[in-house]
């Protein structure tokens, strides 16, 4: 199995309305949740009590689609709110990441590493040691994990940021931006993917869920391209739909109905008489 690491805040562990947009089941998309591989299900992370969709779930779809066959687990360590500095290579949350990468490392291969955060560093001037600090963190990721040569991938911040609600006082974001870029053209192995025509919840900081299936598309385009994506993909709204909206094997269905149920949306009765099937 192949392993995706997930890090940076909260537009990375996800906070579109779950409701807004089909729910991804795929039995070969594998979440890491206490110790043991589980059968993917949004909010991949569970950081925050409002977790919900996040770029991941249609990256790892369109993976799918592009490696018939094989399965690919994902890694949650993104944590809301987070500026750079809460990533430093002494603080906790590079070594969570670090602890459950190995861990994950362990019966799969880590092909990529998908970074998302800034909005906390949209402010102040801190874009000017932006740079600097991003790339103490991926070196020491991949020094850590013995990745040298692994796929680093930046998303850019969202363009409606700056404007309303929690995102007005991200006033720095396209400097942020300018970083992100500039890092990725300046070092190997690193792609930048743009947040350009993304959209916001009402909250005017969090990406909604529609954007962020599309965001995931352009994350793995830059993985399979291995370059960056300095446009939104053309006809992005209906590659999602071939992308996300699957015709669901028996296990999915399963899956499913004992979700519902555990959920009180189906009777035992129900699913029992599915399950017959």
């Amino acid at each position: 199995m192949k392993s995706v690491l997930l890090i940076g805040q909260s537009n990375m562990a996800g906070r579109g309305f779950l409701h807004e947009v089909t729910p991804i089941y795929n039995e070969n998309i594998h979440t890491l949740k206490n110790g043991r591989w589980q059968m993917m299900t949004e909010p991949i992370h569970y950081d925050r009590s409002v977790a919900g969709v996040g770029p991941v779930a249609s990256f790892a779809q369109a993976w799918c689609k592009a490696n018939k066959n094989e399965q690919i687990g994902l890694i949650p360590c993104a944590e809301g709110g987070s500026s750079i500095d809460d990533w430093c290579i002494s603080g906790s949350l590079f070594r969570h990441a670090i602890s459950e990468a190995k861990f994950a490392m362990e019966n799969s291969e880590l092909i990529a590493i998908l970074w998302h955060q800034g909005e906390n560093d949209s402010r102040s001037e801190r874009y000017k040691e932006y740079h600097q600090k991003l790339n103490v963190i991926v070196n020491a990721f991949r020094k850590e994990l013995g990745v040298s040569e692994i796929p680093f991938i930046v998303g850019g911040l969202g363009d409606y940021l700056g404007k309303s609600g929690f995102g007005r006082s991200c006033t720095e974001y396209k400097l942020i931006n300018d970083e992100l870029l500039s890092y990725a053209e300046n070092n190997k192995n690193c792609y930048f993917v743009t947040g350009e025509n993304l959209y916001a919840n009402p909250d005017g900081i969090h990406i909604n869920a529609e954007s962020q299936r599309r965001f995931g598309l352009r994350y793995f385009e830059a993985y399979q391209k291995k370059m960056n994506i300095l446009k939104p993909l053309k006809d992005e709204i209906k590659l999602v739909t071939i992308c996300c909206e699957k015709e669901l094997t028996i296990a999915e269905k399963r899956y499913i109905a004992l979700e519902q149920f555990a959920l009180g949306k189906r009777t035992f009765d129900e699913v029992t008489e599915f399950l017959k099937q």
